[in-house]
């Protein structure tokens, strides 16, 4: 059995994603281009999947190309080493929130978008 934010929309959460960065003085294109980095999705493809409103587990069940290096990305979200949750789908989750995190609180964007050193 799934968590309740797997059926959730992707719609539903997205404008707290932009709001928060907006918040700190970032940018609605940021997070997308951040959403990009981690899903492949395109702006297209992206604003389709928001229109659709489909559900977390659909979102990234059809994400075109999950970034290689995602798991490169390390942390704390809501109390938990986002590199130890063991469930996929959740883990996809707290990468995106993670990601989001470090744009509010002002982290560069080369920063974010992680690469293999």
């Amino acid at each position: 059995m799934g968590h309740k934010i797997y059926a959730m929309s992707f719609k539903s959460v997205y404008p707290h994603y932009v709001t928060k960065a907006e918040r700190k003085g970032r940018t609605q294109a940021e997070v997308d281009q951040i959403i990009s980095w981690l899903t492949g999705y395109d702006q297209k493809q992206l604003e389709k999947q928001l229109a659709e409103a489909v559900s977390f587990e659909t979102f990234f069940a059809e994400a075109p190309n999950m970034n290689a290096n995602r798991s490169l990305i390390k942390g704390v979200v809501c109390g938990i080493r986002v590199e130890e949750i063991e469930e996929p789908l959740m883990r996809e989750i707290r990468y995106l929130d993670k990601l989001i995190d470090e744009l509010a609180r002002g982290k560069a964007l080369e920063k974010i978008l992680r690469t293999a050193q």
